[in-house]
C-alpha cells in the first residue's frame, strides 16, 4: 500500500490538466489524468463479495479517495443499457466502468470512455487475447480484469460409474448421456444446457456453435458470414438439441445463474459455463449438491474435437464524464496487481488476466482446471468487434432464438441475419 501511495503521488505530480479523450495516435502518449477524491465502481453483481473486500482494503488505505461499488442488474444486456444511458446524458455518476470485452469499440468510438496510458499497467504480463479486448484502433481504452472462456462442466462421478472420461465430441457427449441416464441416479437428469434465453448469453452460445462447426459470424475482414453451410450446421446443432431432448425445454429461459443453480441441484450431466461456477458449485455449505463430484473439460467439438470457446471477460474503463480520474487510474492498477488477481481467483474461481497465475503450482493444485482454462482462452474466438455492438448482438439473438424456438427455420433465420449484419457492420 505504501508503494502504491508513492506511485499515486508521482502520478499526480506529473499529471497535466487534460482529462479528455484527446487524439494522440497509436504510438503517442495517452492524455494525462487528473482529479483525486471519491469515485464509484460500476459492476454487475458481486456474487462472491470479494470485490467489496478488495475495495474495503483500498478505502482503509485511502480515506480521502474512497471507492463505492454500484451494482447493476444480473443480465449483461441490462448492464450495458444502464451504462449507455448514463453516458448518453454525460453523467458523472459512474467513474470506473466494468465493460464486457465486446463493448470496448462502442464506448471508445462514442468517446464515452477515455484512452488510458498503456505503460501504466505492465500489460506484457497479461494474457495477450485479454489485452486485445481493451484496445480500439491501436489505443488502450480498458484494462483486462477478468478473462473468460466457456468450459464443459460435467458430473465426473457419474461418468466414472459408466467407465467414461470427459467427451471430446458432441457424439461422445450424447452417448455418455444415454449411459448415465440408464443409472438409477441419472434417470431423471437432463443431458446438457448452455445459456439460451434471448440475451448476450445466447449470442455467446451461437458464436461457439458456429465456430465449432467450422464457420464464423464475421470473417477476418469484418464481413458477415452467417449465410453459410457451416453457420447453419452450428445453429442446427442447437435446434436439434431442443427437438431431440438433449437440452431440457426449460433451458430456453436459462441465463448463467439459472443453469448454475440447476447444475448445483444435481439436475444436469453436462453444462456449458464460465469458470466462475467452479467455486460456487464446490461450496460445502449446503447450497450445492455436487461439491467434489464434477470436473471441467474443453467444450465438445465435431470430428476429433475439441470445440471452440467464445472469448469472454470484463475490463475496467474510465468514464469520459467522471471526476477524479487520477484516483480511478490508481484503483485500476491496484485491482489488477498480482496479489489482487490471486485473491480474486481464490475467492471466485474467475479467470485471471495475469498469465503467471495459470502456472502457479499452489493455484493449480487448488484449481486443477487452470491449464485447461488457459489453453481455452488462448484459442478462444472473439465475438464480432462492432461500434454498434448492441444492435449486432440483438440481431444475432433474434435469429438464433427464432430458430431454436421453432418460429422460423434456421436457413431463413440466417439469411435474414446476414442482411442485417451487412448493414450494421458497414
Amino acid at each position: 500500500m505504501a508503494a502504491l501511495a508513492c506511485v499515486a503521488l508521482l502520478a499526480a505530480s506529473c499529471g497535466s490538466d487534460s482529462g479528455s479523450t484527446g487524439s494522440t495516435g497509436g504510438t503517442g502518449a495517452a492524455p494525462a489524468l487528473e482529479g483525486r477524491g471519491d469515485i464509484t465502481l460500476v459492476t454487475g453483481k458481486d456474487t462472491s463479495n470479494n470485490m467489496q473486500r478488495l475495495t474495503d482494503e483500498w478505502n482503509n488505505a485511502h480515506p480521502t479517495e474512497k471507492v463505492r461499488i454500484v451494482e447493476l442488474p444480473e443480465s449483461a444486456d441490462a448492464q450495458r443499457q444502464q451504462l449507455v444511458q448514463n453516458a448518453q446524458v454525460k453523467s458523472d455518476a459512474y467513474t470506473i466502468l466494468t465493460l464486457d470485452v465486446v463493448w470496448t469499440a462502442e464506448f471508445a468510438a462514442n468517446r464515452w470512455a477515455i484512452e488510458l496510458p498503456r505503460d501504466q499497467f505492465g500489460l506484457e504480463n497479461f494474457l495477450k487475447p485479454a489485452v486485445e479486448t481493451g484496445e480500439y484502433r491501436g489505443k488502450l481504452y480498458a484494462v483486462p480484469v477478468y478473462s473468460d472462456a466457456g468450459l464443459l462442466f460435467y458430473r465426473k462421478d457419474l461418468l466414472d460409474k459408466v467407465g467414461l472420461t470427459a467427451p471430446k465430441t458432441w457424439d461422445e457427449l450424447t452417448a455418455a448421456c444415454q449411459k448415465v441416464k440408464a443409472l438409477p441416479e441419472g434417470a431423471n437428469m437432463s443431458c446438457y444446457t448452455g445459456q439460451f434465453e434471448k440475451y448476450e448469453g445466447l449470442t455467446v452460445n451461437f458464436d461457439e456453435a458456429v465456430h465449432t462447426a467450422g464457420g464464423a459470424i464475421v470473417n477476418e475482414a469484418g464481413q458477415p458470414t452467417v449465410d453459410t453451410p457451416q453457420a447453419k450446421a452450428g445453429l442446427d446443432k442447437l435446434v436439434e438439441g431442443f427437438k431431440n431432448g438433449t437440452f431440457p425445454q426449460k433451458a430456453i429461459t436459462f441465463k448463467e445463474e439459472d443453469g448454475r443453480r440447476s447444475f448445483q441441484a444435481g439436475e444436469l450431466i453436462f453444462m456449458r459455463q464460465w469458470p466462475y461456477q467452479w467455486a460456487l458449485a464446490n461450496k460445502t455449505d449446503g447450497s450445492s449438491q455436487v461439491a467434489g463430484k464434477f470436473d471441467v473439460a474443453p467444450l465438445p467439438g465435431v470430428g476429433a474435437g475439441p470445440g471452440a470457446a467464445s472469448l469472454g471477460g470484463h475490463n475496467f474503463a474510465i468514464s469520459a464524464f467522471a471526476k477524479n480520474k487520477a484516483t480511478a487510474l490508481d484503483f485500476i492498477k491496484y485491482f489488477t496487481t498480482d496479489a489482487a488477481e490471486r485473491s480474486n481467483l481464490l475467492a471466485t474461481s474467475q479467470a485471471p488476466t495475469r498469465a503467471n497465475l495459470y502456472d502457479d503450482p499452489e493455484l493449480v493444485k487448488q484449481f486443477p482446471y487452470l491449464p485447461t482454462l488457459k489453453e481455452a482462452i488462448m484459442a478462444a474466438k472473439p465475438r464480432p468487434k462492432a461500434v454498434r455492438y448492441g444492435d449486432v448482438t440483438t440481431a444475432i439473438q433474434e435469429a438464433a432464438y427464432g430458430a431454436i424456438t421453432g418460429a422460423k427455420d434456421s436457413g431463413t433465420a440466417l439469411k435474414e441475419l446476414q442482411t442485417k449484419l451487412q448493414d450494421l457492420l458497414k
